[in-house]
């Protein structure tokens, strides 16, 4: 059972990230991966194959990770890396997880820092 759900997670994230990049007009993606304990996201550039930023609450020990607190931190983080590459207009890429708890946190706190999707 637990080799059905795996395949079925993973076939959901590549049916969104191919939807993803067929409207993404040339933006790049901010991917999010969610753990148990950490939250990470990575601004990538799919035309180049290339991460132009990227933040994890694996940079900071003292910092718990795995709250929505920490999810808004990330979300921020990332949001300011980006603009200081130059980036302003990113495609949101939750993956498989659902757009609720601490990915809706970190997506909230990147708009809230200046990105636009």
């Amino acid at each position: 059972m637990a080799s059905t759900a795996h395949k079925g997670m993973k076939r959901r994230a590549q049916r969104v990230r191919r939807r993803l990049k067929k409207h993404s007009q040339g933006r790049p993606r901010l991917s999010v991966y969610r753990s148990d304990k950490n939250i990470s996201a990575q601004l990538i550039d799919d035309m180049q194959g290339a991460t132009l930023a990227s933040a994890s609450t694996l940079e900071d020990k003292s910092q718990k990770g795995g709250d929505v607190a920490a999810a808004a931190r990330i979300g921020k983080l990332v949001a300011e890396r980006a603009i200081a590459a130059g980036v302003t207009e990113v495609v949101f890429d939750r993956g498989a997880y659902l757009y609720h708890g601490r990915v809706k946190a970190l997506a909230d706190a990147a708009r809230e820092a200046g990105l636009k999707f």
